[in-house]
């Protein structure tokens, strides 16, 4: 680790700026929850609606037990099965909070990011809060070259290299009896059912980020075809074909990267082809961003 840039890091957020935090799952872009100031920063930087709630990463249990006021069995099994890890509890928030992370919603995510370099951060800044470090509805970043990309030299990046899960965590409401799965992950329902023990529900909320109808969108127009042709739409335009690995957690790694080589080419728009092996449980999380992130077809006319 460089110490340098973690003392800088360390200084910057202490001062209310922000800066580029590496995680398992995608950069972040994170402030103190103690600094108003570098609150609004996130949102400016990267001109979020005030309306999308931010996750607060905590270095452990101790500090989340600090930012909340039930914390419960439930999100005792929890965290001891799957943090460090990509994994977001929601519960009702700490006075404290400062609403802007939450929204003003009565509840705040927690997660405890498996990366050293952060985990390191955060253990001496206190938790932080963090959405991705990429402008407001556009593709996540899971490198720093990505970050640069999004940001240039506007924002100062701790380089922890590439992303290993390389898509965001598991959102999941806790309560006394069951669970509410709000944004699929890499963690699936089937296994937070078996480590928590209770009935575990999908359910669409406003309480997770990315939960907008667009999102992860690339710089061009996406398109998902269930075949290896091009549609009629689309073949007097130059396009970048794609295609995601067999292997879902591998698709999900690379997802976002091969999306913005896409878009390297200078290219009209993008074909992603789904085959019909690519489906399951452990696909529900990379289908859901690409999801959010394509254009329909129909919009061709």
């Amino acid at each position: 680790m460089d110490q340098n840039a973690l003392n800088q890091a360390i200084s910057l957020l202490a001062q209310s700026d922000v800066v580029a935090i590496p995680t398992e799952t995608v950069y972040g872009l994170a402030a103190r929850i103690d600094r108003p100031e570098g609150i609004d920063r996130i949102f400016t930087t990267k001109e979020r609606p005030d309306f999308d709630p931010l996750i607060v990463h905590v270095a452990g249990i101790d500090q989340a037990k600090s930012c909340t006021l039930e914390w419960n069995e439930i999100a005792q099994k929890l965290a001891e099965a799957f943090w460090p890890g990509p994994l977001t509890l929601v519960l009702k928030k700490a006075p404290h909070i400062n609403p802007k992370i939450t929204s003003g919603l009565e509840s705040v995510g927690l997660r405890c990011p498996n990366h050293p370099i952060t985990l390191n951060l955060i253990k001496k800044t206190g938790p932080l809060a963090a959405p991705s470090a990429n402008r407001f509805g556009k593709t996540s970043p899971t490198s720093a070259l990505h970050v640069r990309h999004e940001f240039a030299d506007k924002v100062f990046i701790l380089d922890g290299g590439s992303c290993t899960i390389g898509i965001e965590s598991t959102v999941v409401g806790v309560f006394n009896d069951h669970l509410e799965v709000y944004r699929p992950g890499m963690i699936t329902p089937s296994m937070l059912a078996e480590a928590s023990g209770v009935n575990t529900v999908v359910k669409e909320s406003p309480v997770a980020p990315g939960a907008l109808k667009h999102h992860y969108m690339p710089d061009v127009p996406m398109y998902l075809v269930n075949s290896p042709d091009t549609p009629a739409q689309l073949k007097t335009k130059k396009i970048a074909h794609i295609t995601l690995n067999e292997d879902a957690s591998i698709a999900a790694r690379e997802l976002y990267q091969v999306m913005r080589e896409a878009c390297q080419e200078k290219i009209e728009a993008i074909v992603l082809h789904q085959k019909m092996s690519q489906t399951g449980e452990k696909w529900d999380a990379v289908w859901n961003r690409v999801h959010k992130a394509i254009t329909p077809l129909s919009s061709l006319g």
